[in-house]
C-alpha cells in the first residue's frame, strides 16, 4: 500500500509503507495518516471552516522529530505546514495531502524570575506561558487570546 502525497509543486507522489514505517520508527511522536484513531482531531484547527487532510501528521515530542520530519520533508520535496497553536486564521497550519509538522506536543515552560526570562516549547500556548509567569509575579505582552501558539505570536 502507499500513501499519496504532494510536493511542493503539486505533483501527487506515492509513498510507500516502508517509507513512512520508517520514518515512524524515528519519531519519539506519533506520525498519523487518515484513519488513525487520532487523525481527525490532529488536523482539526481552530478555524472550523478549514477542513484539510493531510496524507501525514507528524506529532513531534522533540527538537529531533522535527529535524527527521524536515529531513523527510525535504528528500520528497513534500508540501508541508507547521503547527503549533493551530490558530491562524487561514489555516495555513494545515496542507490537503501534504505534511504537517505538529509541535503542539512540544509544551515544557521554564521560568527564570531572577533574570525575568521564560522558556518555551514550540508548542506552548499563552495560557500556559502566562500561567508559568504569572506564578512567579512576571507577565508576559503577547496577546489576548490564551489559545494562541506561542509560536505564531513570536
Amino acid at each position: 500500500m502507499s500513501h499519496t502525497c504532494r510536493t511542493l509543486d503539486g505533483t501527487a507522489i506515492p509513498l510507500a509503507d516502508r517509507e513512512v514505517a520508517e520514518l515512524r520508527s524515528l519519531l519519539r511522536g506519533a506520525l498519523l495518516t487518515p484513519g488513525a484513531p487520532d487523525y481527525d482531531q490532529a488536523r482539526a484547527i481552530w478555524n472550523g471552516m478549514i477542513d484539510r487532510r493531510p496524507a501525514l501528521i507528524a506529532r513531534c515530542e522533540t527538537p529531533a522529530d522535527v529535524a527527521h520530519v524536515l529531513r523527510f520533508a525535504a528528500e520528497y520535496r513534500l508540501l508541508t505546514a507547521v503547527r503549533a497553536g493551530g490558530h491562524h486564521i487561514a489555516g495555513n497550519s494545515v496542507v490537503d495531502e501534504g505534511l504537517v509538522i505538529d509541535v503542539s506536543p512540544m509544551r515544557s515552560v521554564q521560568v527564570d524570575a531572577r533574570r525575568r526570562i521564560v522558556r518555551g516549547g514550540a508548542g506552548c500556548r499563552l495560557a500556559e506561558i502566562d500561567a508559568a509567569t504569572q506564578a512567579q509575579g512576571l507577565a508576559t505582552p503577547l496577546g489576548i487570546n490564551s489559545t494562541t501558539g506561542v509560536a505564531g505570536l513570536a
